[in-house]
């Protein structure tokens, strides 16, 4: 008799999203899918706002990814008025983006992924969680909250606050950063390198001690996205678009932001409320691709800083041709940009320009048009704006990081699903394998959608004719 199984909701992520399984008559899954199940239609109660107002109102399509969602909004503001900002503008920029990346890597590594790796993913629930991380490993624990911190002060400094930060305007940022504010930046940048380099090496240890898993744990081909300068390094702020095929070959490179409806497509499907984005020449599905901490680091040829950049040199060893495909290295890839991340703070607070108060540009002119595309933590973020003459927004277009890798996710799901679920026989240790596939992309679900309350995970087994044969909870 064919069963269908319900995770719902996925812990350990932002955002509320239930995976289906679906058991033919012999227990094996047929198919399995990835449903977001909530819709909020930011892009639509967006039109009729002035594009200025823009950068204040998008953050708060979420809390995890408010600087995110601020940046890129910026850009695509500069670019309606059409204008370059000024250098130190865009160092405050980055300077911002990389306290962003500091904490959200921290964030998702040490509270929501070490859970699994260091406690077991057979681990009992009730302590496969940050307070179990806390009681097994304290001294982890305690460095992911302070580098947590450390992004966050960056955030609050430049922001005005830590969450829904007011600081890039359209034409550059809204103040400069005291000299007080570097030198505090400045004193505690090289503790946060070196526990960078820690989280390094523990997921590094980690996958190699488990390398069979990690070789085959939602590993599949794909091509891969992100943004890299001129000599094919990872840019998050400013750089241009690169997709590369499982085999390393280049598909499409040094693609201006503006210009990513001549390679990406979107498609619909009526059992998510996230869009499907997909590789435009290769149709869809063919043409899925990932974004992120491991597309990043699969489609670039190095980083500017040099630990960084030593580690990426090892990470692409673990493959013949330097493409890394399990999913479980997206882990490794966050925390080699961890470490980029801290290293390119140092840099930015030792420009001495950094405290410039030449900061912002102004224009009386409008572009009907403004894309701004920057790499979120959780892979690339564009958006999209049509305005009239007025300045008031006509459409908008949003493509967030997770719905890039929509498609990769639902095959990850499966991928899992069919590799641990045989015979019908179904444990709380295969079902968090299912989730622990969908984390590994770290998704940021509040982007596109919202829930509210206190929600538990119930996980059933449905017959064919409808009828409810087995129920667990859990919460």
């Amino acid at each position: 008799m064919s069963k269908k199984v319900v995770i719902e909701p996925i812990t350990r992520i932002e955002g509320h999203g239930k995976v289906t399984i679906h058991l033919d008559d012999q227990g094996e899954v047929s198919d399995a899918k990835f449903h977001v199940v909530e819709f909020r239609g930011f892009e639509k109660f967006c039109e009729g706002r002035l594009f200025w107002e823009m950068p204040v109102i998008t953050p708060r399509i979420c809390g995890i990814c408010p600087v995110s969602h601020h940046l890129a909004s910026a850009k695509a503001t500069d670019a309606i008025l059409g204008v370059e900002i000024p250098p130190t503008a865009k160092k405050l920029r980055e300077l911002l983006q990389m306290g962003q990346y500091v904490q959200s890597h921290a964030l998702h590594f040490f509270h929501l992924a070490s859970p699994d790796l260091l406690l077991g993913m057979d681990a009992d629930p009730a302590i496969r969680n940050v307070i179990g991380v806390i009681g097994a490993h304290p001294d982890l624990a305690t460095k992911g909250v302070l580098l947590r911190k450390f992004g966050q002060e960056i955030i609050g400094m430049l922001g005005g606050k830590k969450v829904h930060p007011n600081f890039a305007i359209p034409g550059g940022v809204s103040k400069a950063l005291h000299p007080d504010e570097r030198d505090k930046i400045r004193k505690g940048i090289d503790g946060v390198i070196a526990d960078m380099q820690v989280a390094v090496n523990l997921i590094k240890g980690y996958l190699a001690q488990h390398a069979d898993l990690a070789n085959s744990f939602a590993n599949f081909p794909s091509n891969y996205m992100g943004l890299v300068d001129a000599s094919g390094n990872v840019k998050l702020y400013d750089g241009k678009l690169r997709i590369r095929d499982e085999k390393g070959n280049i598909l499409e490179d040094q693609v201006e932001p503006k210009n990513y409806l001549s390679i990406i497509e979107e498609k619909v499907e009526n059992w998510s409320y996230m869009k499907f984005p997909y590789y435009k020449k290769w149709g869809y599905p063919r043409g899925i691709y990932r974004v992120g901490p491991l597309g990043r680091l699969n489609v670039s040829d190095g980083f500017t800083t040099p630990l960084a950049n030593k580690e990426l040199k090892e990470f692409k060893k673990l493959s013949k041709n330097g493409i890394v495909e399990g999913s479980l290295y997206f882990h490794y890839a966050r925390m080699i940009e961890g470490l980029y991340a801290a290293e390119k703070i140092k840099e930015l607070v030792e420009d001495n320009t950094i405290c410039s108060t030449d900061i912002r540009v102004s224009s009386n002119k409008f572009n009907e048009v403004g894309i701004g595309v920057i790499e979120a933590p959780r892979g690339t973020l564009i958006h999209h704006y049509q305005v009239d003459s007025k300045g008031t927004i006509r459409k908008v277009n949003l493509i967030v990081s997770t719905g890039h890798n929509n498609l990769a996710m639902n095959r990850a799901v499966e991928s899992v699903a069919k590799s641990f679920i045989k015979g019908g026989k179904l444990t709380e240790g295969i079902l968090n394998r299912v989730e622990a596939a969908i984390r590994c992309y770290d998704p940021c679900l509040s982007c596109a959608t919202h829930a509210l309350g206190q929600m538990s995970l119930i996980v059933q087994l449905v017959s064919a004719n409808g009828e409810v044969i087995e129920e667990a909870r859990r919460g």
